[in-house]
């Protein structure tokens, strides 16, 4: 759902060169996340924004044209807009010009070529009648003014992180949106990860140069984990003349990206510093998901439909599928979901148990009875506890601080034989296939070609205006700038009490494993 600042806001500001009186301030404590910047009103007066809340009650404090404030108490509207940093922040004599898009052919044809200042996305649509109206995020998309001759920008790209499928779209549709809807000529590739900024040489970026590396999965630039020395990095982009960095990557990436947008604004760099969220689980937070995922499930599904025409030939086949997923269960459970040929998916989200009524091993021996085969979809980060305990293992972590997984499908697979053969005394024939890397590896299918075409272009455009240690992303089918703290504040888990999971209980018949008490605490 999009909305107009227009008619939710429309005098909500302080200007620029207004400072409010020392009473006012004292009066109320400002929520300091929430500073706005180059926010244009409807008759173009250009505003610094900041909201008050005291009481919980929202105060909007107004700036007028002729520099007057005014505070208003307004009990049900509460509308807060989290806003992304602007290289007008720490450098207000940032001349601007206007966007060279207005000349480009192929958008001379849109009805409304450039966002309006205004226009925002709401986090939450779906809300009732006396509901606050909530967060907003600033609309993705190029605008009227832009803060970088295309002939001065000299920009940069790094991949960081585990492999997803697009992340090569990505790579090129940035290098194609600076080179053809900003005339930009200086593109450089950061060759393997942020350690690449000062350990190697870099590249040259064309169109030619990446034409077709969305026909190939992985990264061409390289990748790699850790690596991360703000002051280093810094110095590099400094002393290459680098002012735009684009950087792609998971939460740790993007909080490394957080850090250098941080040394930047410290420095007074003119550079913008843009994230593009790449996970392959789907557990970056606030926006709908991430690029590579709809590959991913969809890669998935030859895997679950192998295991199980391999347990429907035999007798008493036992199938288990092994899918990525550290912390988040989202690849399990769409795949299984699509797949309609699993009777039990297990999530990091929800612990299971092996023995005792209503257990994993009464399930699968129930199934066996019923059916003759059974297809099981398992998560990487499910189970850990128990295969840690079972193996007496220590805690360890990679060198980008996630914690190193157990096999938990090994182990699985190894628990149900020894159960069926030793204790049940039961003739049954294990499957197991691990398709992790090769999922991850392949190409980005159409859906997610389309998708990350969305957001390399949306990166370009919010960096060419100006807009600087932010990340984008769909929230509600709308692209957003979002500030980089709020995709890494937190991670995006399945939720045992929504209805998606419900469905896939519906659709498995399996036991939840927990009683309601447990959901709701877990929740």
């Amino acid at each position: 759902m999009e909305i107009s600042l227009t008619s939710a806001a429309q005098s909500l500001s302080l200007s620029r060169s207004s400072v409010p009186s020392t009473s006012l301030i004292s009066k109320f404590t400002p929520i300091s996340s929430l500073s706005f910047a180059n926010f244009a009103s409807t008759n173009q007066f250009s505003v610094r924004r900041r909201f008050i809340r005291r009481q919980n009650c929202l105060i909007k404090v107004h700036a007028s044209t002729d520099g007057a404030i005014n505070a208003n108490q307004e009990h049900n509207d509460d509308f807060v807009l989290e806003d992304v940093p602007h290289l007008t922040d720490f450098l207000p004599d940032l001349p601007a010009c206007p966007n060279p898009l207005k000349k480009s052919q192929a958008y001379a044809i849109v009805k409304r070529t450039f966002v309006s200042p205004d226009d925002v996305v709401a986090q939450k649509i779906v809300v009732q009648k006396d509901s606050p109206r909530g967060k907003h995020f600033r609309r993705a998309g190029p605008r009227a003014k832009v803060y970088f001759q295309s002939e001065e920008v000299r920009a940069c790209i790094v991949t960081c992180g585990g492999l997803c499928p697009g992340i090569n779209t990505v790579i090129r549709e940035i290098v194609c949106g600076l080179k053809d809807m900003y005339g930009v000529g200086e593109i450089l590739g950061i060759q393997g990860g942020y350690r690449g900024f000062y350990s190697k040489n870099t590249i040259q970026l064309t169109p030619k140069s990446v034409n077709d590396v969305h026909k190939r999965g992985g990264t061409f630039l390289q990748t790699s984990r850790g690596g991360h020395d703000t002051n280093k990095i810094v110095d590099n982009i400094q002393d290459r003349g680098i002012n735009q960095v684009y950087i792609i990557g998971g939460d740790g990436t993007q909080k490394g990206a957080a850090e250098i947008y941080k040394e930047v604004e410290r420095r007074g760099l003119k550079v913008a510093v843009a994230g593009i969220p790449k996970t392959i689980d789907n557990d970056i937070a606030v926006i709908d998901k991430s690029f590579g995922f709809d590959t991913a499930v969809e890669e998935a599904q030859r895997a679950i439909n192998a295991a199980h025409v391999e347990v429907e030939s035999v007798e008493n086949g036992v199938g288990i599928v092994k899918l990525m997923g550290r912390y988040s269960g989202f690849i399990a459970m769409h795949a299984t979901l699509a797949s309609r040929d699993v009777d039990c998916c297990l999530i990091p989200e929800s612990p299971f148990y092996l023995e005792g009524q209503g257990g994993l091993f009464e399930f699968i021996e129930e199934r066996l009875k019923e059916n003759s085969h059974i297809v099981v979809v398992l998560a990487e980060g499910a189970g850990q506890e128990y295969v840690a305990q079972s193996l007496h293992a220590a805690d360890e972590k990679d060198a980008s601080g996630n914690r190193l997984l157990l096999d938990v499908g090994l182990w699985l697979t190894q628990k149900i034989k020894d159960h069926f053969t030793k204790v049940r005394k039961m003739g049954i024939n294990m499957k197991y296939i691990d398709p992790t890397y090769m999922i991850r590896a392949v190409p980005s299918n159409a859906s997610d070609n389309i998708y990350c075409t969305l957001l390399a272009q949306s990166a370009v455009h919010g960096a060419m205006a100006g807009f600087t240690g932010f990340t984008v992303g769909p929230v509600n089918s709308r692209h957003a700038y979002i500030p980089i703290s709020r995709v890494t504040e937190a991670q995006n888990t399945v939720k045992l009490t929504d209805r998606m999971w419900a469905r896939l209980l519906a659709s498995t018949n399996q036991p939840s494993f927990l009683n309601s008490e447990v959901v709701q605490e877990k929740s």
